[in-house]
Formats: structure tokens, sequence, C-alpha cells
């Protein structure tokens, strides 16, 4: 048979059967005629004892040359001991990076990870990933296409470097099941961008003037008491935000002086309660069939969202620049003036890692300024200075 040539396989008809045309430069290169005249270039091939035929492509779709240029390609992984029809088995069964990532948020993120966890996790995804590259099978997602999407949020570099985050455990959950080969994850050498630190700390004469805005706004009735009681404890506990919402009085130990959570972002946490917050408890009202502290609009429900009420606290205390979260900043603040060790507030805050109260360190500068002064003023090692008016 001579070598299969645009001019050869214009000129073979079609049969009542089958017919196959070999190549006689390249060993198993071939044409395949259909009776219904469709030719379709083929490799013949054999992997142990087995012989495996391959579809390469149809004519008109690849050339002769092309189907060449296949067959060779092919026929190298042959000579390595690969089986280039079962990677293509694989290929033809593997599943979409959008596919996969259902499957991660389904089967890791809402079945391990805490509510809140999950639901940011499902956010990042839904409105940052675009849809072309969910549409890429998992193999061909490539660090260059990491580094895109995490660059293409340049001008959120918080969010972007949570949603690279997440790109991680995504990639590494694919390799622990198989889906990538071990060690290929795209995420891992992406530079994460510089975070500018927002640290927002009230003074005592700030959170004294916020003390007092709570009061006008109590006792004019434009807020709930359950909200103001929520951000006093807030300010007074160094709690976060969910944890004072969540909060039931049957974990309460007056006795004690602590809340007992059976579950917080870390774990089971002991909230504790100085004589303030104690009386801030006694002020709260108990609605009947209402185990929550603080109190939501729905019977039996708690608060969830203090965005708005706090929106117009703030900004009738001229803190506009202020968050919630900062809050609990302040009490750590406060701590850290008082002389008390990072060990202590990171228990009173309830961190995990000593790391993650570590942020506070540099505040303990000015009381050990202020020592220092007090100290220097008690020597008296120093030259008199004698003045001279002109």
């Amino acid at each position: 048979m001579p070598k299969i040539t645009k001019r050869l396989i214009d000129s073979v008809a079609a049969g009542n059967r089958d017919t196959f045309h070999w190549d006689n430069e390249l060993a198993g290169y071939g044409l395949k005629v259909t009776p219904a005249g469709r030719k379709v270039f083929v490799l013949q091939y054999r992997i142990g004892r087995q012989s495996r035929r391959m579809t390469l492509g149809v004519f008109g779709q690849l050339t002769a040359d092309q189907a060449r240029s296949e067959a060779r390609a092919a026929l190298r992984k042959v000579a390595r001991g690969d089986d280039p029809m079962a990677e293509r088995d694989i290929k033809r069964d593997e599943k979409t990076m959008g596919q996969l990532l259902d499957q991660f948020l389904a089967q890791h993120v809402e079945a391990k990870l805490k509510s809140r966890s999950s639901a940011e996790y499902k956010r990042l995804v839904e409105t940052l990933v675009p849809a072309k590259l969910l549409r890429l099978l998992i193999s061909e997602v490539s660090r260059a296409h990491i580094s895109q999407l995490h660059h293409h949020n340049a001008k959120t570099p918080y969010q972007a470097n949570r949603l690279l985050a997440v790109m991680r455990k995504f990639f590494n959950w694919c390799e622990k099941n198989g889906f990538r080969p071990d060690h290929t994850n795209p995420a891992l050498h992406v530079d994460l961008f510089k975070e500018r630190k927002r640290d927002r700390f009230l003074s005592p004469a700030e959170i004294s003037h916020l003390g007092e805005v709570l009061a006008a706004v109590e006792r004019e009735g434009r807020a709930s008491p359950f909200v103001v009681a929520a951000i006093r404890l807030l300010v007074l506990t160094g709690a976060r935000l969910n944890e004072v919402l969540s909060a039931r009085w049957q974990w309460v130990d007056f006795e004690g002086c602590c809340i007992r959570l059976p579950d917080s972002k870390t774990g089971a946490k002991t909230v504790y309660l100085s004589a303030p917050a104690l009386q801030v408890l006694t002020t709260i009202p108990r609605l009947e069939d209402n185990p929550h502290i603080i109190c939501g609009q729905k019977a039996g429900s708690s608060l969830v969202n203090l965005q708005k009420p706090w929106s117009a606290i703030r900004t009738r205390a001229g803190f506009d620049d202020l968050r919630i979260h900062d809050l609990r900043h302040s009490f750590a603040s406060i701590a850290v003036a008082n002389g008390m060790s990072l060990p202590m507030i990171g228990k009173l805050l309830g961190h995990s890692q000593p790391q993650t109260t570590a942020r506070y360190a540099h505040l303990a500068d000015d009381p050990m300024k202020h020592a220092a002064d007090q100290i220097g003023s008690k020597i008296d090692i120093l030259p008199k200075l004698h003045i001279v008016s002109a």
C-alpha cells in the first residue's frame, strides 16, 4: 500500500463494509472508509498482548499530514509503555473545574466548615470565578489561569487574597481525591497582594462618648434595647459579633461571671464578664419562649444583623470609619494599655493561635513609654541647665 496522501484519499471509494488502507511508511497508521463514504484516520498499535485501534480524526477536519503527526505522537507514548486510548478515555470522563468546585463546596466546605465560613467560600466562588474558567477541564487549569484570576481582583486585595486561599484549598482537595496529579496545585506559587492593615481603636474618651450616644438612642427609642445591649456587650467583652448575637441565657453563669459558649469560630469558648457587663445583662428584657439574650423580631429568634442600626449610631457619634469589629480591637487595646500580657489577652479574646494576638504587641509601646517617663523623672543624673536670657 502506498503512502497515505490527499491524492490517495480522494481516489479510494466506499465498499459494502469498512475498508482499511495502511500507510507504507508509518506502521499502524491508516485510513478507514465506511460504506457511507466517511473517511477516518486510525492508528493500530499493541499494548502488551492487546491490540488497540485508535481513531485520530475525520478527513476534512484533519489533513493526512496532521493525522500522521498525531499518530507519531501516540506511538511515542506507546513506546514509553503508555496507552493513548486510555488517556483519551480518562480525558473524556474528566470533570470541569466548575463541576469539581460544586463537589468541593458540597462534600468538603459545607460538610466540614462552620456555616459562616461555608457561606463565604460559596460567595467568593460564585461572585469572583468567571464562567470561562469554570468550563475548563480540571487538568487544563494552569498557574497562569489562577494568577490572572488573582490579578483581576487587584482592586480589592483582601478579597483577592481570600479567593486565592480558597483556590489553594480546592486544588489540594482535587489532588487528595485523585482529580489532579500530586504536587500540581496551580495556586501555590501565586504571591499574595499586600494588604493595608486597618487598625482602628477607640480611646477611653471615645468609648465614653459612644456610651453617651447609646444612652441617648436608648432614651429616645431610636434603637431596640437588644441592639444597644449588644453594642455595650461587644465593647465590654471583646467578643465576636456572632458570639454575642447567638448567645443564650442558659449559657450564662452569673456566679462564674462568664458566658460558656458551646461553639465559636475557634470551638468552645468562655466569654468573661466584668461587673459592667453583668450589669448590662440585668437590664436586658427576657422574652418568653425566646432563649436568646439578644432577641430578633421573629418569635424565638436572635438578632442576626446589626449593620443598619450600627450605621446610624456610629454616624451620630461621629465615628464614620468605625466597624463593629473595631469594638473588639478597642477592648484589646485597653487591655494592652493596662499592662496585660498578650497570652492573657489572647485567652480573653478566644484566640486559638498566639500570632493572632501578636497584632496588638505594638500597642504596648505607649504604657512602656509612660513607665519610662515616670522612672526617668525620679532619677537625678543630668546636669542642671541654666538658661541665660538674651
